[in-house]
């Protein structure tokens, strides 16, 4: 029997194509990637999987990974997606996939099947990871398969299917949302999500923290530690990469940090709509941001800031595992090697501010930056300066003079 290994998440697409599969021939391996994802009972998830008919299913716990190897280094960037979005789904599927091939090298399994859809960016992510690791794979993906669609044309089927089968699933015709959940964020999308006329973040149903309305009425602070751009410590204590995020989770989810309601344009080339929440997240990017200011050097800082955008568009499309991205990770490393030191910031309700900052090796210098009388600065050196910077200036308007 020909088998294969199926990234699982118990939900409502692989729930399906768990016994598609199974009818289709092949002898399904399901594997349960754990990142984290909240308020999901692993253990009843391996026996749905059992019941369904899974030859094997195991969960391979990668929450420590995702943070340290995938999320941080995405965060060194400030790589945001269209300046918004913080990549918590897109950073998540070339570790999903390196998990699945790694189980499928180990039972012997020469396919790997999962359950993003022909329009989406995940069927990208999956499968360019899959195969820049693998080469020889064969990746299912039943959504680009017309007899899958024949039966399935949509989410109404898929869960009269489960109800059919006594799957239990998440998903209703009523609130019909697909979410994709681990330790760095939620996405929501589908269902009334695609009306435009509604207010997402009214909409939805977080699970990460309150709105800002009900944050508290008092704000609450906390102190970052950075060495070498890396978040290590939180209010004073060494804490690891999982232990920052989740803390910081908790932290900024009862202040009503980070959630955002977004319009994005998809790699198969569709504007799609998504609502997102990364409190965690939100609150390292502008911590990271805030130590940098005081020891990156200028036009290194905004050499990393034009090549940004272009990071967060190959992790968005999934190019994670490329030579243009391994390259562009040793650059940013050695970027990062002095964003080292601590901050406070200030949350109250959903706002961030940053109330203090220090590192030992600031390049901000009281004496020279200062607005009063005296310091080290000394301003006749500015005339020599605008004048050589001036020049081009003068001879271009010296041989085609300007109107004003």
């Amino acid at each position: 029997m020909k088998s294969c290994v199926l990234a699982y998440s118990g939900g409502l697409d692989t729930s399906v194509i768990l016994g598609w599969l199974q009818d289709q021939g092949y002898e399904v391996h399901a594997v349960y990637v754990d990142l984290g994802q909240p308020g999901e009972d692993r253990q009843a998830t391996l026996e749905k999987a059992q019941n369904c008919g899974a030859k094997s299913s195991r969960i391979v716990d990668v929450r420590e990974e995702l943070c340290r190897d995938f999320a941080f280094p995405v965060l060194s960037w400030q790589a945001k997606y269209e300046g918004i979005y913080l990549l918590g789904t897109s950073i998540a599927r070339p570790l999903i996939s390196k998990v699945c091939l790694q189980v499928a090298r180990e039972v012997g399994a020469k396919a790997y099947a999962h359950g993003a859809t022909g329009k989406g960016n995940d069927q990208c992510r999956f499968q360019l990871a899959a195969e820049a690791l693998d080469p020889t794979v064969e990746v299912i993906a039943p959504w680009r398969i017309p007899a899958f669609r024949e039966a399935f044309p949509g989410r109404t089927e898929l869960i009269a299917y489960c109800e059919a089968k006594n799957i239990p699933v998440k998903a209703t015709t009523k609130k019909p949302y697909s979410s994709d959940e681990n330790v760095l964020h939620i996405s929501y999308e589908a269902g009334s999500l695609e009306e435009l006329d509604v207010c997402g973040v009214d909409l939805v149903d977080f699970g990460m923290g309150v709105s800002p309305e009900q944050a508290p009425d008092k704000a609450e602070e906390v102190t970052i530690g950075f060495e070498s751009g890396v978040p290590v410590s939180l209010n004073g204590s060494s804490v690891s990469a999982l232990e920052m995020v989740e803390s910081l989770n908790a932290i900024a989810g009862r202040n009503g940090i980070g959630r955002i309601d977004i319009i994005e344009n998809r790699f198969v080339g569709m504007k799609s709509r998504g609502v997102y929440e990364s409190p965690g997240m939100t609150v390292l990017y502008d911590a990271l941001m805030y130590i940098e200011q005081l020891t990156l050097d200028r036009d290194l800082v905004h050499l990393r800031d034009r090549l940004a955008p272009e990071v967060a568009e190959m992790v968005y499309y999934g190019f994670w595992y490329t030579p243009k991205m391994d390259a562009l990770s040793a650059f940013i490393r050695q970027a990062q090697r002095p964003v080292t030191g601590e901050v406070t910031l200030r949350l109250y309700k959903g706002n961030i501010t940053v109330v203090r900052r220090s590192s030992p090796n600031s390049l901000y210098d009281a004496e020279i930056a200062t607005m009063e009388g005296g310091g080290s600065y000394n301003q006749d050196d500015a005339e020599g300066f605008l004048r050589i910077q001036g020049l081009p200036s003068r001879v271009q308007g010296r041989v085609s003079p300007r109107t004003y």
